[in-house]
């Protein structure tokens, strides 16, 4: 685990990832999602999951959540897969080497973390979560059926938006690595959130084979540099 800035629960709260936001926005390197319309879609599937709350995790949620939970559980969901798909020029990333950041694209299969919330604090915790991934266009609030070894939850999850310009379809491992392996952000290198993912997927058992293979075609490209 390397000594990168993380996203904080505290940042989030105190405003202190809002104010990298705003500036980023200055800069034209994203447009901000509405507060209203980001409200609104908590709202949403806040009603549409009822009083059981669960977050399923399948990159940065994993390793560094941001907010409390009472239980977690290893699932799968069916018809997304974990894609390295959305281009970044902040956080992972700058304007002068992009980086490339996870989101659930179209097809397939995908194993991550089921997080339960405890009813009292769902949508203050909720809150926490829009306010950490739904801060551009760049992913949709869904609500999935999630399968566990305890049986199957429903959990909101954030999926990539195909129309968004920062959106990556079907990149190339060698196209992904490269990027990967050079981009930097204030959050840390690009490589770190990939290679944290990893280590943790493998330290859950969880497989995604494509993850595996990118982290190392990764790892050569750093060590050949």
């Amino acid at each position: 685990m390397s000594s990168e800035h993380k996203i904080t629960r505290e940042g989030i709260l105190e405003g202190a990832v809002e104010e990298r936001l705003q500036e980023a926005e200055r800069k034209g390197l994203l447009q901000r999602l509405p507060e209203e319309v980001r409200i609104r879609e908590r709202e949403r599937v806040l009603a549409e999951m009822g009083e059981t709350v669960w977050v399923f995790g399948y990159g940065s949620l994993i390793w560094n959540p941001a907010f409390h939970y009472v239980e977690s559980r290893p699932g799968r969901i069916h018809g997304f897969h974990r894609s390295f798909c959305l281009e970044t020029p902040l956080g992972r990333g700058s304007p002068e080497a992009p980086g490339l950041v996870l989101g659930l694209d179209r097809g397939g299969s995908c194993q991550g973390v089921a997080f339960r919330v405890a009813p009292e604090l769902a949508a203050h915790e909720l809150d926490i979560v829009f306010r950490r991934e739904m801060v551009s266009d760049a992913y949709l609030a869904r609500v999935v059926r999630v399968h566990t070894a305890d049986g199957p939850v429903r959990a909101v999850t954030f999926v990539i938006n195909p129309v968004s310009p920062r959106y990556c379809c079907k990149l190339d491992l060698e196209k992904s690595a490269q990027m990967i392996a050079r981009a930097e952000g204030w959050l840390g290198p690009c490589s770190d959130y990939l290679l944290n993912t990893v280590d943790h997927l493998a330290e859950l058992k969880l497989v995604d084979h494509g993850l595996f293979r990118l982290a190392e075609r990764v790892r050569e490209i750093q060590a050949a540099a």
